[in-house]
């Protein structure tokens, strides 16, 4: 197993090399970096615009540009924008030794920018992700075991049309029910956007009231998806030999189901869950958006708006390399869930 870790961190190295190139190539190709540092005050001058790009780099082809977002450069900016905020972004380091640079924006740092709005995405994906797995493995089991019958009919027909909505007409059905119809009947009502009431302030029940649209959205849409795989890999897994090997030595129902069945089973729900956990990290950018959550899909659609380049970079790179680890760890689960599997 070590070996195959080593083999897949060092297969890592020239696939994140290529995909942040590609991804660099793409960003820098998006808007203009300089537009967003125009003051409000007055307009950038052309001097001034293009002393600007010349201390940026932006002068330089873009190869050389790539090569200073990875090793760093010495440049500084004095307030050349008119709004009397020094525009000081001082020496970078280069991703290579984890600096990201400086949002256009803000002036922060990007791990900074995203430091602020990661967390607020990790709340609400993780809790969603937690109750689609659980849901999705009670309704799975129940109707593997019950194939073809009415409730398993009527989960394939609810499954089918869940998965084929798109997101903003469930979340503005939840809204609409939820918030508006609950409010004109007298009804206690869900809150539709942001985290919190700031009237109210950042509690914890406060913080969970605004979550329930949002978690109940993404909970519909992926929810179809789980609970197909966990179905047919329960199917597939309850009639093979071995586990009516484990009936017929006396084995309890839930030891062979739990002890022996779901284990097998649970193969194509790990794949699946290690495909989709790095891209929890950007957050649900069309939820979030129309709930106004103030995470990582806000900030991404937010930084595509502003041509916020640094960070749409950082935000891309964290995605890339946390797809790599995920799946280096997805192929560590299997060989605990099946002992066929060997990594050499």
């Amino acid at each position: 197993m070590t070996t195959h870790i080593i083999r897949r961190i060092l297969q890592a190295i020239p696939q994140l090399f290529v995909i942040s190139l590609v991804l660099f190539v793409l960003i820098m190709n998006t808007g203009d970096p300089l537009a967003t540092l125009s003051g409000r005050n007055r307009p950038m001058s052309s001097a001034d615009r293009a002393r600007l790009r010349a201390k940026l780099g932006l002068d330089q082809p873009w190869y050389l540009q790539y090569v200073y977002w990875l090793t760093g450069n010495d440049w500084t900016m004095v307030d050349i924008t008119g709004d009397g905020v020094p525009d000081e972004y001082g020496e970078r380091k280069g991703i290579l030794r984890g600096d990201l640079g400086y949002s256009l924006v803000t002036r922060q740092t990007v791990v900074e920018v995203i430091g602020e709005k990661l967390p607020n995405t990790l709340l609400l994906m993780l809790t969603a992700e937690a109750i689609i797995i659980i849901l999705a493995l009670f309704i799975g089991i129940y109707s593997a075991l019950r194939p073809y019958s009415k409730t398993d009919n009527v989960i394939t027909a609810a499954s089918f049309i869940g998965f084929s909505m798109p997101v903003f007409m469930t979340a503005l059905m939840l809204m609409y029910v939820f918030a508006v119809y609950f409010k004109r009947w007298g009804l206690p009502y869900l809150p539709t956007v942001g985290m919190f009431d700031p009237q109210v302030g950042n509690t914890p029940l406060e913080v969970a009231r605004h979550m329930v649209l949002p978690l109940a959205t993404l909970t519909i849409i992926s929810l179809a998806t789980y609970n197909r795989y966990v179905r047919s890999s329960m199917l597939e897994v309850i009639n093979a030999d071995y586990i009516r090997t484990a009936r017929s030595k006396g084995l309890t129902e839930r030891v062979v189901l739990f002890g022996h069945a779901l284990k097998n089973a649970s193969l194509p729900l790990v794949t699946l869950v290690g495909l989709e956990l790095p891209f929890l990290l950007a957050g649900a950018v069309v939820t979030e958006r129309i709930f106004a959550w103030p995470g990582m899909g806000q900030l991404f659609i937010d930084s595509i708006g502003r041509s916020d380049l640094p960070v749409l970079m950082g935000i891309l790179m964290m995605i890339a390399i946390a797809v790599v680890v995920f799946q280096l760890l997805t192929d560590i689960v299997y060989t605990f869930l099946d002992p066929r599997i060997r990594l050499q």
